[in-house]
């Protein structure tokens, strides 16, 4: 569904925002409606304050609805999954004991960020963040203290990495408007996310960790597990027979090499296209056209749900009883989806309603370095609609022309991809649905939400920003 001619003058649409913001926050905070009600009343309403013609509010709300749905309900879906079966055999325990092992206690929340920056270089934030969600909550469970000391580290990495650095669908699509070298962008944008990552995210992260205290939920994958018992709360048989079934805890090896199935089928898929995209790889090619499909993250995933029955699930087990440890992973998800689906449809029809194009064309023009403009447009339209990506892609669109002209070197071409990103990463709030994912997922309040993930990616998003300015002065 496109755009709709806006009905407004910019002042008027950026006020009927801010009053929309405000709203759903007064609903959730003050009155403690449902979120997933809030929202869908919420945009409701914004639609129809922003002129959207009554006829067309219907496909207005369904538009981001669907959209978002789209977009995670498999990746939630198949990424919980995964996630209770390495719970339930104690396969998160080994990975746990292992990067503890290796990096020591006290490091244990740098250990998970690092693995994080490594498993998020081809996979989507929300795909890393659910799979790798047991992993957190079997770290934090082991010392105790508030989660976000080892929950926000990695889940940091991960927005690091999906916003900053190719083969990432919003770093390609800017580099490419802008005529930035795809490759010097991803040489260049790997360390700028590390460093980033680890001034913005993991030490910011350790503050609000200390002062924001958030108990280990239990919905989503219970108890903790030590891999020796029935963690599926079964009798000790396989499929309910009268013998007692041998489970013997799965080794590092079988773990590493369930999550990093994901990781290598998704690099199919993100680095062939970029390789098409450069014209190094012809666009018919079959041969690649296959291995993309092995690499969409939904099959991707699909593939190792599979794999994780297989020689996870199936140790002792019957498939009955794996089918319905699998079954029991999908009802705490519902209301995570919704939500998601929801503050998705809340930034759709801030979009549709003409809001991000209107303040992009008033901001065209702001009479300052180009690099500034980048990071001020972008984080204008992240404010205002929600979407990372539609961000980067619209600010390198709008400031495409004014490049051209500008005769600017490879690196800064790269810095002006690094400011944007900067920008779109900045402020999340509940327009944005990966909020909403981080919100239910860690079981927070709107109000801790805003107060500790809202706080870590500007903090993220700022760091990115000084080191870009430090590499167009290079330049």
């Amino acid at each position: 569904m496109e755009a709709i001619d806006p009905a407004y003058g910019t002042g008027t649409l950026l006020l009927i925002a801010a009053g929309a913001v405000a709203l759903l926050l007064f609903l959730i905070i003050k009155v403690k409606l449902h979120a997933f009600v809030a929202l869908v009343l919420v945009s409701l309403l914004t639609a129809l304050a922003a002129g959207i013609p009554v006829g067309d509010v219907p496909d207005a709300l369904a538009f981001g609805f669907s959209n978002t749905l789209g977009s995670v309900a498999l990746l939630v879906g198949f990424g919980v999954m995964i996630g209770r079966l390495l719970e339930i055999t104690g396969g998160a325990q080994v990975l746990a004991d292992t990067l503890i092992n290796r990096f020591g206690e006290k490091r244990a929340p740098f250990a998970l960020g690092a693995a994080a920056l490594l498993f998020g270089f081809p996979i989507f934030f929300d795909a890393g963040l659910v799979v790798f969600l047991p992993i957190i909550m079997t770290v934090a469970r082991r010392f105790g203290g508030s989660l976000l000391l080892f929950a926000f580290p990695a889940a940091g990495a991960f927005a690091a990495m999906h916003a900053l650095v190719p083969p990432h669908p919003g770093p390609v699509a800017a580099a490419e408007l802008l005529g930035a070298n795809i490759g010097l962008t991803l040489i260049v944008g790997v360390p700028v996310a590390i460093a980033s990552w680890y001034v913005g995210a993991f030490l910011v992260s350790q503050v609000i960790g200390r002062r924001v205290y958030v108990d280990i939920p239990t919905t989503l994958f219970g108890e903790l597990n030590d891999g020796r018992g029935d963690a599926d709360g079964g009798s000790g048989t396989a499929g309910g027979g009268a013998t007692t079934a041998t489970r013997t805890t799965p080794s590092f090896i079988t773990v590493l090499g369930v999550l990093l199935l994901p990781f290598v089928l998704i690099s199919f898929n993100t680095v062939l296209n970029t390789l098409m995209t450069a014209g190094v790889i012809e666009e018919d090619a079959t041969w690649a056209e296959y291995l993309m499909i092995l690499g969409n993250t939904s099959v991707a995933l699909l593939i190792t749900v599979l794999v994780a029955t297989l020689v996870l699930g199936l140790r002792g087990r019957s498939m009955a009883t794996v089918s319905d440890i699998l079954d029991k992973s999908l009802g705490p998800i519902c209301a995570i989806i919704l939500i998601t689906g929801a503050g998705g449809m809340f930034g759709g029809v801030l979009r549709l309603s003409g809001i991000g194009d209107a303040l992009s064309g008033s901001l065209s023009n702001l009479g300052m370095s180009l690099i500034l403009q980048a990071f001020i447009i972008s984080t204008l339209l992240r404010v205002a609609q929600g979407s990372a990506t539609v961000a980067l892609t619209t600010t390198a669109g709008l400031l495409s022309a004014a490049v051209a002209t500008a005769d600017l070197s490879n690196l800064q071409l790269t810095a002006m991809v690094m400011a944007i990103a900067a920008g779109a990463t900045v402020l999340s709030h509940v327009n944005d649905s990966g909020f909403w994912l981080v919100s239910r997922f860690f079981n927070m309040d709107v109000k801790t939400t805003l107060k500790t993930w809202t706080v870590m990616e500007t903090t993220l998003g700022l760091s990115a920003f000084a080191i870009s300015l430090g590499l167009w002065a290079l330049a």
